[in-house]
């Protein structure tokens, strides 16, 4: 590595790049670090006493000798109780929030209702219970480093400024500022499904991929681009925005009016809003279906589509065939144009995932040049917070620098 800055900052970097070594091939030696990371071995036992020293690090024990005698070396360790990350993943519907170590081990977790107390302040509220599970844990302030956010809304990572989420009613909401009356810590945060992608990454079935589609499929539909191991956020942090996609020409010379306000065409005709509109339109013109009295007192479940589907019912069938298709355009033209290494799939729908997912594979992978995974999301329901500690470990400039 070439590097002319002060022998301080040089010493910084040294650091980090030890540290990240001992995190990602613990157990590990110094001799090891050494040879594969080019530090001259006197440097790196230096380092490594300074992060033993700080509990980044730690060693166990002496092996046995070696078969030529000698003793083999001490195993060092990456500590991943030292420090705590907070990860919130704010939805329309629920906020949820955990404590997490170092190594994306959850110690704890709340979630609350978020209509509840959109008007009061949902930071204000999170503050309320990033505290309360602290105190449950005993974990003393000062070892946080910090927090990480997703929202659901295009943010500005930049200045932590959410420019429009509709679910919760925020425009050019300042989430950091805000953020900064309740938490002592640092705070970052991006979209949801960025955020998710990260966790994907991280801990999921995105592990070790550099390029990476998260696909989001619930009431909307959205994605978040991981390039050569960074998010890819676009000009106005607005890419992957795939429930914009058109999927069938012949709409556009209709009047395109989307399902919700603002949405797009690829959502209205495949998310999980559009299958329930669909379904339950479909059987309140069938007097004779099992379902006809439910779908005439209001719009049936998404649930219900694919409880239906999977009894053989035509109609439901059908609704879903339909969806899937144009989800499957979707993803084909995405992943013609990013050519990911895999492609993770997740939110509501996807939770009947072994109905659509064969579904899909089968009409993906028909169309593209070169065949590409598609795996259903590790994490499931933690992906958007253990995401947002991996966005603060990414993004957060300390000496735990992950990327």
């Amino acid at each position: 590595m070439n590097f002319n800055g002060t022998p301080m900052q040089m010493k910084s970097i040294n650091k980090k790049r030890v540290l990240q070594w001992i995190q990602e091939n613990s157990p590990t030696s110094r001799a090891e670090i050494a040879a594969k990371i080019s530090i001259s071995k006197p440097t790196v036992s230096l380092l490594v006493d300074e992060l033993i020293g700080e509990k980044w690090v730690y060693e166990k024990g002496i092996g046995e000798s070696s078969s030529q005698g000698g003793r083999r070396p001490i195993h060092l360790y990456f500590n991943e109780k030292a420090a705590y990350v907070i990860g919130t993943d704010i939805g329309g519907t629920k906020v949820k929030t955990v404590i997490s170590d170092l190594g994306g081990n959850i110690v704890h977790s709340s979630s609350f209702s978020t209509c509840q107390f959109l008007e009061s302040g949902l930071l204000k509220q999170i503050a309320k219970e990033v505290h309360s599970m602290l105190d449950d844990c005993h974990i003393p302030l000062d070892q946080v480093l910090g927090m990480g956010a997703g929202v659901p809304g295009i943010t500005q990572t930049s200045n932590g400024v959410v420019l429009e989420a509709p679910s919760l009613n925020w425009v050019r909401y300042p989430f950091i500022a805000e953020a900064n009356k309740y938490f002592s810590f640092p705070v970052h945060v991006d979209n949801d499904v960025n955020v998710a992608a990260l966790g994907e990454q991280w801990l999921g079935n995105a592990k070790n991929k550099q390029n990476v589609l998260f696909m989001a499929v619930g009431t909307g539909v959205g994605s978040g681009i991981i390039i050569n191991n960074q998010l890819y956020r676009g000009y106005s942090n607005a890419a992957g925005e795939m429930g914009y996609m058109v999927t069938d020409k012949t709409d556009m010379k209709k009047d395109f009016k989307p399902i919700f306000h603002r949405y797009g065409y690829l959502e209205s005709v495949a998310g999980g809003k559009s299958i329930e509109k669909k379904l339950t339109e479909v059987i309140q013109q069938d007097p004779d279906h099992p379902a006809f009295s439910q779908a005439m007192k209001g719009e049936l479940p998404g649930e219900m589509a694919f409880a239906l589907a999977k009894k053989g019912d035509a109609l439901a069938i059908a609704v879903i065939e339909e969806a899937i298709e144009h989800l499957a355009y979707g993803i084909i033209n995405a992943a013609s144009l990013l050519n990911p290494e895999v492609i993770i799939l997740g939110g509501g729908v996807l939770k009947s995932s072994d109905y659509i997912l064969p579904k899909l594979d089968r009409i993906v992978n028909h169309y593209l040049p070169s065949s590409v995974e598609l795996k259903t999301s590790r994490l499931g329901d933690n992906a958007g917070v253990l995401g947002a500690v991996s966005l603060f470990l990414r993004e957060h400039e300390s000496i735990i620098k992950f990327s």
